[in-house]
């Protein structure tokens, strides 16, 4: 096996609960965060996943309460997901069959990149490059599924 692990189907991968810590990098600055927490892919109203993230974000030596949800929906080919904000808008695509992805998403004048790589059957890793005129950050997660 190569250096990813191909995930035949991504929502059936996904679904569960995974344990979540994230490295927040301004580039500009050199000033950095990170957030802990768990997200767990359950069932939605739709077909499809409802994904909720929530944990603890220091930034600056503060913490505080963080959480978020997102739409994980059957992708336009079979085994992939269409990744939408919670209000339904478009996020991004998301097809892990070879076991790595690149996506990007537009958001006003910045652009975010991310690269979803699997790693194991119980871990994979989310890194997006944050890039505009008042932005440069790298957010890298690592999930470990919970037993």
């Amino acid at each position: 096996m190569g250096e990813f692990w191909p995930v035949p189907d991504v929502l059936t991968y996904l679904a569960g609960s995974w344990r979540v810590e994230r490295s927040v990098r301004d580039l500009a600055s050199g000033q950095t965060g990170a957030f802990t927490g768990t997200t767990v892919f359950g069932p939605s109203e739709e077909d499809g996943l409802l994904h909720h993230e929530s944990g603890t974000f220091t930034w600056l030596g503060v913490p505080r309460p963080a959480e978020r949800t997102l739409r994980f929906l059957p992708g336009g080919r079979p085994g992939t997901a269409d990744v939408r904000f919670a209000d339904g808008r478009p996020f991004h695509d998301l097809d892990l069959t070879t076991g790595r992805h690149v996506a990007d998403h537009p958001c006003s004048a910045d652009l975010y990149r991310g690269e979803f790589s699997v790693l194991d059957a119980d871990h994979w890793r989310t890194v997006w490059r944050v890039g505009g005129p008042a932005k440069d950050l790298v957010l890298t997660t690592d999930y470990a599924r919970e037993a």
